[in-house]
């Protein structure tokens, strides 16, 4: 998945009622946003990769590998892609975990329901904003 290109639109004239006004663009526009906007990416990809570790299941770590290994990060697309990644994603477990009280199914969506704030206000950084 590519990502998506910030485009500036290009200078325009306005015609009011008192008179004319030329719009132009800062030519840095599309470098600036466009580098903060792909920094911001990397950032929530190796987040949620990293975040989500503990919580995925555990048996030979190829689960979790698989997270690094199928994913490019700042591609905006995360994905776990050993074979049997979506029967322990949407399975839920027999017993609890013996390698630690946070693994099991839904992963993703239980490490985002702890780290979301964080993980926005980190990509809020990255594009400038506080």
């Amino acid at each position: 998945m590519t990502p998506p290109i910030i485009n500036t639109p290009r200078g325009t004239i306005v015609q009011t009622a008192n008179g004319k006004a030329q719009l132009t663009w800062n030519t840095n526009f599309q470098p600036k946003w466009q580098r903060n906007y792909t920094d911001s990416q990397k950032f929530v990809d190796s987040e949620v990769v990293r975040l989500c570790e503990p919580y995925t299941p555990l048996l030979t770590s190829m689960l979790v590998k698989s997270g690094t290994l199928g994913t490019i990060i700042g591609s905006g697309e995360v994905s776990w892609i050993a074979p049997y990644a979506r029967n322990r994603y949407y399975t839920p477990r027999k017993s609890p975990s013996t390698t630690g009280p946070l693994r099991g199914p839904f992963w993703f969506e239980r490490m985002k329901s702890v780290y979301r704030d964080q993980i926005v206000s980190g990509a809020k950084k990255f594009m400038g904003r506080k």
